[in-house]
């Protein structure tokens, strides 16, 4: 199951959805239930018992009262059917399983091996618990839930301010041609922390379903740029332009956060140089930011001049030369370089 579809059962587990509704009251009952979301010849392999409900159409109030039964309740991937309930279900007992509960332990078996994610309210613990191929997750009181969210959108803002000092660090050192390959990861790596903090804060929004909308705002507002400024870093850096990677962090998500941490292992899955070695920006990023330069003139300036270098230190006449620049766009880039490198002499370095 993949994190997208661990947010989709969280939408659907969010405060108001039919399915929330339908816990709360079984919780308020005091009976608990096991609720399987998903049905087909695999399901129907391991149920015994129970009735069919020929695809009854799914109400809360309809899945609290099947719940009053000891047995667990089968409905399809949206919750908006019930084909069984009162359903015994029977999974492969060698399965591994931590959980003590009979239900507990029948849940995780089951999501295990079927793919189907299991909902289990217990009504001894006053908990629910959504168990999927993934592991094991607790659905929160949204009040405690919200403190978090806030909490984790800190750490997001502090992360992102962070990417941001990095970046502009780096554009310095660009200009000066004082970058190193460790400069480099040091902004992929902020920028795939910024990334994992967001996927964080996301899933406590889609759980806290509409009072979570302006924290997924937030986020939204924090994300913005940081996919872009990552794919143009990377096409100034990589062996080969165009680059052959559409977006890094795609490749940084399947790092483990203690290797992500690791400044060679970055260098190494992005097939960079040696992290101490000069890194010579091609000059894409800063092209990025001149307003209304087409990408095909922005790539044949990268091949006329190789490098950021030959930008910044290009005259007039020979930006002119390069096809589609024009002698009036040749005075702008001149003059935008030329403040690139006035600024240049103000900069002070700070080490990280």
């Amino acid at each position: 199951m993949t994190q997208r579809d661990s947010l989709e059962i969280l939408k659907m587990l969010a405060p108001g959805k039919p399915l929330r509704v339908a816990i709360d009251l079984i919780l308020r009952q005091g009976t608990g239930a096991l609720i399987v979301l998903g049905y087909g010849t695999d399901v129907e392999g391991i149920s015994s018992g129970g009735f069919h409900l020929n695809g009854a159409d799914f109400s809360a109030a309809r899945l609290a009262e099947l719940a009053k039964m000891d047995g667990a309740v089968i409905c399809d991937s949206a919750a908006e059917v019930i084909y069984r309930a009162n359903v015994h279900l029977l999974p492969d007992g060698a399965i591994p399983t931590s959980e003590t509960g009979t239900r507990h332990r029948t849940a995780e078996r089951t999501a295990q091996q079927l793919s189907r994610p299991c909902v289990v309210v217990s009504e001894g613990r006053g908990s629910v618990s959504v168990f999927t191929r993934k592991g094991k997750y607790e659905l929160r009181n949204p009040t405690t839930l919200l403190a978090q969210a806030n909490q984790n959108l800190l750490t997001l803002e502090r992360f992102r301010r962070r990417l941001a000092d990095a970046e502009a660090r780096l554009t310095q050192l660009e200009v000066d041609d004082l970058a190193v390959y460790r400069d480099v990861v040091l902004l992929l790596q902020r920028a795939a922390l910024v990334q994992r903090v967001a996927a964080h804060v996301e899933a406590y929004a889609v759980e806290l379903g509409g009072e979570g909308d302006i924290i997924q705002i937030q986020v939204d507002d924090l994300l913005l740029g940081v996919h872009r400024t990552v794919r143009l870093v990377y096409a100034d850096f990589c062996r080969s332009y165009p680059p052959e990677l559409e977006d890094p962090l795609d490749v940084l998500a399947d790092i483990d956060t203690e290797h992500l941490s690791d400044p060679g292992r970055v260098a190494t899955h992005l097939d960079f140089g040696p992290l101490d070695s000069q890194a010579r920006s091609r000059g894409r990023r800063v092209l990025d930011r001149l307003p209304r330069l087409p990408d095909a003139v922005k790539d044949s300036l990268i091949e006329r001049f190789d490098n950021l270098q030959g930008l910044l230190h290009a005259s007039v006449a020979d930006l002119d030369d390069v096809e589609g620049v024009g002698r009036t766009r040749a005075r702008q880039l001149r003059n935008y370089f030329d403040r690139l490198l006035d600024t240049a002499r103000d900069w002070s370095l700070e080490e990280e």
